[in-house]
C-alpha cells in the first residue's frame, strides 16, 4: 500500500493506488460508508460494465468516508484484482465531503459518481458522460422523474422525492429535474473552479452543486434512468429531508446576500447565453409566480406588523400605518421585481417604484378607512385587534399587487446573471 494526501483535502489520503498508471478520461466514484456487505460485488459489476460498454480509458475510486467496519480493507483487497481501482480513505463522515476532495484531486477529464448499491442502471453511463467528452455540457444528472425514466420505489420515498424537487423548482426557481439522483458526472476543469463554493459535506451536496452551476450559467445535461431502490438502504429519509431544507435556506441566503461570487464564476466558466426566465412565459407559470409573490408577501406583512407595533406607542394608529407600509412597500416592490418575477437590471426600476407608489397610495387608503371604520364601531379597540384589521385589509390590497404587477412586469426579462445571483428566498 503506498499513501499520499489529496491536494484538496487534509484528512483524505489515497491509500491504495498504482502511480504507474495514465491519466484516464474517466473517474467515477464509489462514496462508501460502511458498506462491507456490497462493495466487492458492486466494484466488480462497475468494472465489468465499464469495460464492456465504455470506450475510454476509466478508473474506479473508491472514497472510503470513515468506514468503521471492513469496507476500507475490503475495498483495499481488491486492487490486485482489479485494474484501475484506487482506494481513498477519509478521516471524516459525508459523502459530500468525499466528492469534494475527491472530485477537485482527480486527474481524469471527467469525473463522475454512482452509489455504492448501483440502483441506477449503469447503460446510462454512457450517455450521461458523452455531452462532456464532446464539449456539450459541463455537467450531466441521472433524473428518475423524466416520463422516459422507469422507476421502482415505494410511494413514500416517491412522494418526498417529488417534493423536494418540487421545492427546489418553486422557492429556488431551479431548472434541473432531480437533485438527488446517485447519478451525476462533471468535467474536472470545472469542478476545481465551482466546488471550493460548495459547503455542505452530507447528502445536499448535490443540490448545493447544481443550483450553484445554474446560477454561474454552467449546462447541465440530464439523462433518464432506471432505477430500482434499495430496500435495505441505511439512509434516514426524514433526517436527509430536515439536512436539505437546511441546506435550501443556506445557500438561499448565500445567493440573498452576494456571499457567493456569481457574477465572477459566470465571468470566468459560465455560457454565454439567456440566463432568466421571460415573463410572458415565465418557467413554473403563474402558479411559481404566485408562489414566490406569497414568499415576499408573508416576509413584508411580518415586517409591517413589527414596525407598526413598534411605532404605535409613539406615533399613534393611522401615522404607525402609514409609515411602515410605506417602508414595506418599497421593499415588496424590489424584492418582487426581482424574486416573483425575475426582472433584474436598472432599466424600468423608476417606473416599477412609481407603480408600486401608487399600489401602496391605494393599500393605504384601503387600510386607513379599515382603521376608521374600526375606531367608529369599536373605539376601545386595542392596537393589536387594530393589527389584525389592518392585515385583513392588507390581503385585499395584496390582490391587488399581484395583479398590477404582473402587468406592469410583462414582456421584461432577465438581462444579468449578477442580479439573478441575488434572488432567492426572501429578499
Amino acid at each position: 500500500m503506498t499513501a499520499e494526501a489529496l491536494p484538496t483535502a487534509a484528512s483524505a489520503s489515497v491509500i491504495v493506488a498504482d502511480s504507474s498508471q495514465p491519466a484516464p478520461v474517466l473517474d467515477i466514484v464509489v462514496p462508501v460508508y460502511n458498506e462491507e456487505v456490497d462493495i466487492a460485488g458492486s466494484v466488480r459489476r462497475l468494472r465489468d460494465h465499464l469495460h464492456t460498454h465504455v470506450p475510454y480509458t476509466a478508473r474506479i475510486t473508491v472514497a472510503d468516508n470513515a468506514s468503521t467496519d471492513a469496507t476500507l480493507s475490503i475495498a483495499s483487497g481488491l486492487v490486485d484484482e482489479i485494474d484501475g481501482l484506487r482506494v481513498v480513505h477519509l478521516d471524516e463522515k459525508g459523502r459530500g465531503r468525499a466528492l469534494n476532495a475527491v472530485w477537485r484531486a482527480s486527474d481524469a477529464e471527467i469525473v463522475a459518481y454512482c452509489d455504492v448499491d448501483l440502483s441506477t442502471d449503469l447503460n446510462a453511463l454512457m450517455p450521461l458522460i458523452a455531452p462532456l467528452i464532446s464539449g456539450h455540457s459541463d455537467l450531466a444528472i441521472g433524473t428518475r422523474l423524466s416520463r422516459a425514466s422507469r422507476v421502482v420505489r415505494g410511494p413514500k420515498r416517491e412522494f418526498i422525492s417529488r417534493s423536494y424537487n418540487l421545492i427546489l423548482k418553486t422557492a429556488m426557481r431551479a431548472k434541473f429535474s432531480d437533485a438527488q439522483c446517485g447519478f451525476k458526472a462533471m468535467r474536472t476543469d470545472i469542478a476545481r473552479e465551482v466546488l471550493p463554493y460548495v459547503e455542505d459535506t452530507g447528502w445536499f451536496f448535490d443540490t448545493e452543486l447544481l443550483v450553484l452551476s445554474e446560477r454561474i450559467g454552467l449546462r447541465i445535461a440530464e439523462v433518464p434512468v432506471d432505477w430500482i431502490d434499495d430496500p435495505d438502504s441505511t439512509v434516514d429519509i426524514v433526517a436527509t429531508a430536515m439536512a436539505d431544507l437546511k441546506g435550501c435556506a443556506r445557500v438561499a441566503y448565500a445567493l440573498g446576500t452576494g456571499r457567493l461570487p456569481i457574477a465572477d464564476l459566470r465571468a470566468a466558466i459560465g455560457r454565454d447565453r439567456a440566463p432568466g426566465p421571460h415573463i410572458d412565459g415565465v418557467p413554473h407559470g403563474m402558479v411559481g409566480q404566485l408562489a414566490r409573490f406569497c414568499v415576499v408577501g408573508v416576509a413584508s406583512t411580518i415586517a409591517y406588523a413589527v414596525l407598526y407595533l413598534m411605532l404605535h406607542a409613539v406615533l399613534g394608529a393611522q401615522v404607525s400605518n402609514f409609515v411602515a407600509l410605506a417602508i414595506t412597500a418599497v421593499l415588496n416592490t424590489a424584492a418582487n421585481r426581482k424574486f416573483s418575477f425575475g426582472i433584474s437590471g436598472r432599466e424600468g426600476a423608476v417606473k416599477h417604484q412609481l407603480f408600486g407608489l401608487g399600489v401602496f397610495v391605494f393599500g393605504w387608503a384601503v387600510t386607513a378607512g379599515s382603521l376608521v371604520m374600526l375606531h367608529a364601531f369599536a373605539p376601545e379597540a386595542s392596537k393589536h385587534v387594530e393589527l389584525v384589521v389592518l392585515v385583513v385589509a392588507n390581503l385585499v390590497a395584496t390582490a391587488t399587487r399581484f395583479v398590477g404587477l404582473r402587468w406592469v412586469f410583462r414582456g421584461h426579462t432577465n438581462t444579468s446573471i449578477a442580479d439573478v445571483a441575488i434572488e432567492g428566498a426572501g429578499e
